[in-house]
């Protein structure tokens, strides 16, 4: 029997949709970029739904709520789609597309004019705490990530920044237009903090005990 008009168009359709499938499941990561900047559609929505779930992850660790998360995870992709012709595949792309997402979190931060105010100037003894390298892997824990999310916003930026991002302290003073003394003391208030708020929480029993969190940031 000889299809009919409507058959045969529900069939290309299916056919078209199928190869679009196709496509963007198989697209490489250079493709992906490649069509970025030449502001493909098919390439940024593939693009958006490879990393937006991990980097909405970061806006997360670093807004006030998951819908300043969302505003400002839109506003890093767009900045990313604007510039990814910069990107110059010297390093992976997806540290180059995370620290636009760091630093757009850093800029709407710092439009709110009390920011500031929480950076705390006051030196502290740094014997207090060992300042050791971090375990990325523990601060990616949702228990103690809603853990940080309950800090005050200076100490939780300069924590995100340091133990988890992977930032200098000088970089952090240059980011945050503070000083880079500040921003140790800021770090170790912020890991007495949090081990306060995690024992509070029952997290951890005993930080050294159980996590060798102390040693670990």
């Amino acid at each position: 029997m000889k299809p009919n008009s409507t058959d045969a168009a529900f069939s290309e359709k299916k056919c078209l949709f199928k190869c679009i499938v196709d496509t963007s499941t198989y697209m490489t990561e250079d493709t992906i970029i490649a069509g970025c900047i030449n502001k493909s559609p098919l390439a940024q929505r593939e693009l958006y739904s490879r990393y937006s779930p991990k980097m909405m992850a970061i806006c997360y660790r670093f807004a006030h709520s998951r819908e300043d998360a969302e505003d400002i995870l839109q506003e890093a992709f767009v900045k990313v789609f604007k510039n990814i012709d910069t990107y110059e595949n010297k390093g992976p792309f997806e540290g180059w597309l995370r620290r636009i997402i760091v630093h757009t979190c850093i800029n709407v931060l710092k439009r709110n004019k009390k920011f500031k105010d929480h950076v705390e100037y006051e030196e502290v003894d740094e014997g207090m705490l060992k300042m050791k390298e971090s375990v990325y892997s523990l601060m990616q824990s949702r228990q103690i990530v809603e853990c940080i999310r309950l800090m005050p916003i200076g100490y939780r930026t300069v924590l995100n920044l340091y133990a988890i991002e992977g930032y200098s302290h000088r970089e952090i003073g240059e980011i945050l237009d503070i000083e880079e003394s500040t921003s140790r003391s800021q770090y170790t208030r912020a890991k007495v903090l949090l081990e306060q708020i995690m024992m509070k929480k029952r997290v951890i029993e005993n930080p050294e005990e159980k996590f060798g969190l102390t040693a670990a940031f």
